[in-house]
């Protein structure tokens, strides 16, 4: 790594995590593991997670600090030009994947298993994350579904495959869902997610994401869960969030989700650039001497 990640002294939320413990700082000589999440959670350390695909920008997230890459499905949007995720493949998930961990020294990185790549039976699933470990080198995989999904967390951690629950809303049940609502709103549906996060947690999941689901409720299910919850749109209350970094950065164009927080304006950067460098070469002036060969 060419940048050292933050030191102890300035981790966010945890002046009294002791020194050669903290995910920012304290861990540099090799990777962030499941290890390290189950003890943040238990000494109240917050942790930050962004979602990367390509071996480039991993490396700069590698490099300012961030302890948990995903390489996430949400390529299928901001990538790849899909309207869902639905149509990401395996194939395409594991080369991204493959990019992330060759750009990456510090961080774990987890790989997205994608739509129609575990559904159909815990054998299914286990071929794909071994893909994902063997032929991409990731150090663990997340995938949707609470209670359903349960029987086929439990195969894949039996198997030595750490997993990454995810529960709330769903992506990849876009169709199901009718497009991109709350969930977890009314007593019903409360109490099916406190039975989703039960159930995926029991099954070994080391961590479960939690998508679009009220703070209250966000809240008391991170209190009741041992594994740390992954938030996003789910309220402060969560061990850790996560966001797109093209949403974060401010390169998605249009409008970005009300849980969404921009930190620069990318977009608006690479388009200046951009304009600079085509009056450049149609005014004459790139390249310049400097720029030739003789």
């Amino acid at each position: 790594m060419n940048a050292s990640p933050l030191s102890p002294a300035q981790t966010p939320n945890t002046p009294s995590a002791p020194a050669g413990t903290s995910l920012y700082g304290g861990i540099t000589n090799r990777r962030v593991t499941v290890r390290d999440l189950a003890a943040a959670k238990q000494r109240g350390e917050r942790w930050a997670m962004l979602t990367a695909y390509d071996a480039l920008t991993a490396g700069v997230f590698d490099e300012a600090g961030i302890p948990v890459l995903l390489v996430g499905d949400s390529a299928g949007n901001c990538h790849l030009g899909y309207e869902t995720t639905v149509p990401v493949t395996m194939d395409q998930m594991t080369m991204l994947s493959a990019a992330v961990v060759r750009g990456t020294k510090r961080a774990m990185v987890v790989g997205d298993m994608p739509f129609g790549s575990y559904q159909e039976s815990p054998a299914q699933a286990l071929h794909n994350a071994a893909r994902l470990m063997k032929e991409a080198g990731v150090g663990a995989v997340k995938l949707e579904g609470g209670e359903r999904s349960a029987r086929t967390i439990e195969l894949l951690v039996d198997a030595g495959v750490p997993v990454m629950a995810h529960i709330g809303l769903t992506p990849q049940s876009v169709h199901a869902f009718g497009g991109y609502p709350v969930q977890g709103r009314g007593d019903e549906a409360a109490h099916k997610l406190q039975r989703d996060a039960k159930a995926v947690q029991q099954a070994g999941a080391f961590a479960v994401v939690l998508e679009a689901v009220p703070a209250e409720l966000a809240a008391q299910v991170t209190a009741s869960l041992s594994v740390p919850t992954v938030g996003i749109g789910a309220g402060p209350d969560c061990d850790a969030q996560v966001l797109v970094w093209t949403d974060m950065a401010g390169m998605t164009a249009g409008r970005v989700p009300k849980f969404v927080k921009q930190y620069a304006d990318l977009r608006a950067v690479l388009g200046d650039a951009a304009r600079e460098f085509a009056a450049d070469v149609s005014g004459g002036s790139f390249p310049a001497a400097e720029h030739s060969f003789h």
